[in-house]
């Protein structure tokens, strides 16, 4: 018998429309997933800016905000202000949250303000071509790097777990990557931690997420993968940063 994989409840019956081997679809099933254990699926509100998020109001099944490139911090901290009993999440990849979103999440983070981010960090613009982004690795072929981004001239790949691990505000800072089953289980436990903290009223938690960008990488889904393992997870490693109130066994 035909063996039929059921969506989340938190998951409209949409089919995905994310390029083949893109990590997108398996966050948001992550996320999703997440939302059901906890029992909050009314009460959640997500935010998306531009860039391939955009597209996560098709496929998540409670509210969904849509807000200019960069800007789900700000608009997360008034929704979060004034329905405090909301559960609110943002959901951003790196040209969003790196670049032009770079002010928000840092004031936001070191407000402590009382949401959860969701950071896609697949090092490269996936929507508008496969651009160079703010953590594009040395050396990586972009449309805007032919050569291999060169960081004399276009700077180092930005640690944004680092960098907001240096803010007294944040309550949770943690890199899990979707590259195999085991950091799939990681990361779902993660975005479970973040929501749970939130709940809990513990202030700003973030979840970056290496991911897979097959189309823009030039890479077959499987090598795209093993790229993570290779190159990215030495630039970006992955641990837990920051945790205020980790649980002790």
């Amino acid at each position: 018998m035909k063996k039929v994989f059921q969506k989340p409840a938190s998951l409209k019956q949409e089919p995905f429309r994310h390029c083949p081997g893109c990590g997108h679809s398996l966050i948001h099933r992550l996320i999703a997933e997440a939302i059901d254990t906890l029992g909050i699926r009314e009460k959640v509100i997500g935010i998306a800016p531009i860039g391939c998020a955009v597209f996560a109001y098709d496929y998540f099944n409670f509210d969904m905000l849509e807000v200019p490139h960069g800007r789900p911090p700000a608009a997360a901290t008034g929704l979060k202000r004034s329905l405090p009993d909301r559960i609110i999440f943002s959901y951003q990849g790196d040209g969003d949250l790196a670049a032009i979103g770079t002010a928000e999440i840092i004031h936001a983070a070191n407000r402590g303000e009382n949401i959860s981010v969701f950071f896609v960090n697949n090092a490269t613009y996936g929507m508008t071509g496969g651009q160079m982004a703010p953590t594009t690795l040395p050396g990586q072929k972009t449309t805007t790097t032919p050569s291999g981004r060169n960081s004399k001239v276009d700077g180092y790949p930005l640690r944004i777990a680092e960098l907001l691990a240096t803010l007294e505000g944040p309550s949770y800072i943690v890199r899990t990557s979707v590259d195999s089953h085991k950091n799939l289980v990681i990361t779902k436990k993660a975005i479970e931690k973040s929501f749970r903290y939130q709940m809990e009223g513990k202030g700003f938690s973030i979840v970056e997420i290496l991911s897979p960008c097959p189309v823009d990488w030039h890479l077959l889904p499987k090598d795209a993968l093993l790229w993570i393992q290779k190159e990215m997870i030495p630039v970006f490693p992955l641990r837990t940063f920051t945790d205020k109130y980790m649980e002790t066994e």
